[in-house]
């Protein structure tokens, strides 16, 4: 049976928080990726729908939800989730999440253990991989100003096409493009200091989660995604990763229908 989706709006104590929601039956609530807001899972949550009420926020600073002048962290983000989720009444969820919003979930489940029925993580954030270093060398390179790193790229770019290496190139400018429109998503992951990064990444956590985890890896994704990946099979013990093909680094809207049969299976 097709269900409406509805556009809602919730002031919270730090700023007001966008959602779209659809369906009815038990909770799942969304998080979207760094780069994204909450239509990523837009087509996911369209075939669930019929089993399951579907919530999928802009987090805090993201996408139509408030970006108040504040510092941003994960905490900042987790709090903003529990009052959100207070707010509606959903005191059981499972957690459905991306990217950053991976890590947002994590964190999440380990303060509120009790509210958090599962967790279906893609390519999430928030642990130490040997990758983590270079992306940050390479995206404050990419956003520093003057904007040298933007001039090299466009400068060499013919010499590149000519020499078949411009994909390469086309690769890092796309990654330039998203970090300028994602000022809060550079913020949480690359513009603040790396003892408070560190600080809120979740390794010596995750062991402690007693909720199931399905970790899932588009099969085309990039190495570093593998990674994150992997670490959070390995470290929490009712984790189990699963290889998504076709798939790259954005399976919701790549394969939402391969993406929505894990999700509706896990819930079972």
């Amino acid at each position: 049976m097709y269900s409406q989706r509805r556009n809602s709006r919730v002031k919270l104590s730090v700023g007001q928080i966008f959602w779209r929601e659809v369906g009815q039956g038990p909770s799942l609530v969304f998080l979207h990726g760094s780069w994204d807001d909450g239509t990523q899972w837009l087509r996911t949550i369209e075939l669930l729908s019929s089993h399951y009420q579907c919530f999928a926020p802009d987090l805090l600073g993201f996408g139509d939800s408030e970006r108040p002048n504040v510092h941003y962290s994960i905490d900042l983000e987790v709090e903003c989730l529990a009052q959100y989720l207070d707010t509606l009444k959903l005191r059981q969820v499972y957690l459905i999440a991306h990217s950053v919003g991976g890590w947002v979930a994590a964190s999440y489940a380990i303060k509120y253990p009790d509210r958090v029925q599962g967790l279906v993580l893609l390519a999430p954030e928030g642990v130490k991989v040997g990758h983590r270093r270079a992306r940050w060398q390479t995206a404050s390179w990419l956003i520093g100003q003057p904007p040298l790193a933007f001039w090299l790229l466009r400068s060499i770019y013919p010499i590149a096409k000519l020499l078949g290496g411009q994909k390469k190139i086309d690769q890092m400018l796309e990654f330039r493009q998203q970090l300028m429109q994602s000022p809060v998503a550079v913020q949480l992951l690359f513009r603040r200091r790396r003892a408070e990064i560190t600080a809120e990444l979740v390794d010596e956590s995750l062991p402690l989660l007693k909720a199931p985890i399905l970790v899932l890896h588009g099969s085309e994704d990039t190495v570093a995604a593998l990674s994150l990946c992997q670490s959070y099979a390995a470290l929490a013990p009712n984790a189990e990763l699963q290889s998504v093909s076709p798939g790259e680094s954005n399976l919701p809207q790549e394969v939402p229908d391969i993406v929505a049969k894990y999700i509706r299976e896990f819930a079972k």
